[in-house]
């Protein structure tokens, strides 16, 4: 497998951590999302211009959580809970965490490099911090769920997402973010995305 993936992406980290964590090999293209041509470099691989791609074979599959999906089903079921409720669940909250959170996204960018500049907490930003709190409280322990799932490779980019703008959660929502902070796997992504950055 090859999979496409772009500078500061946090699409491509999450397919990165989703596969590290059923232990599938892959090779990696990096594309400089900051240059010029970065679309025409994409389209080489997809014809829907964005990151992250994953190539298996003659079989081309964009959009990270249609990637986590399909990680999944090539790894039997590796990144879901066994238990029908709990996966569920890590379906609708990696879902969530797919397609919501737009306030973050556009006022805590994410970046690798170190923070400055303090973020005007607006309301619609303070209502998704307050949701993700409420996420974070659901977990069972040092994960989401009993062992370490897509939902945790999801929600860890978030929570350094999150300590890069100064935003610490105190309490149960606290320890998991704590938790994702210091699980081996979010250090090792951030490693590999400084790598992509400073390969392209």
């Amino acid at each position: 497998m090859e999979l496409i993936v772009g500078t500061d992406s946090t699409w491509s980290v999450r397919a990165w951590i989703c596969l590290q964590l059923v232990n599938i090999d892959v090779s990696e293209q990096v594309i400089d999302l900051g240059s010029a041509n970065y679309k025409s470099d994409i389209l080489k691989y997809s014809s829907v211009g964005l990151v992250p791609v994953l190539i298996d074979e003659t079989l081309v599959i964009h959009d990270s959580l249609a990637i986590t999906e399909y990680i999944n089903e090539s790894s039997n079921g590796g990144l879901y809970p066994r238990n029908i409720k709990d996966r569920a669940l890590a379906r609708s909250l990696c879902a969530e965490m797919h397609s919501g959170f737009s306030s973050l996204r556009n006022q805590c960018p994410f970046t690798l490099k170190h923070i400055v500049n303090n973020v005007e907490i607006s309301s619609a930003l303070s209502n998704e911090l307050t949701r993700v709190e409420a996420i974070f409280e659901l977990a069972e322990g040092p994960y989401m769920f009993e062992s370490a799932s897509a939902v945790d490779a999801f929600y860890s980019i978030l929570a350094f997402r999150l300590k890069s703008y100064g935003f610490i959660f105190e309490g149960k929502a606290g320890e998991y973010q704590y938790s994702l902070l210091n699980w081996s796997l979010l250090k090792k992504a951030i490693t590999q995305a400084k790598h992509w950055e400073s390969a392209s």
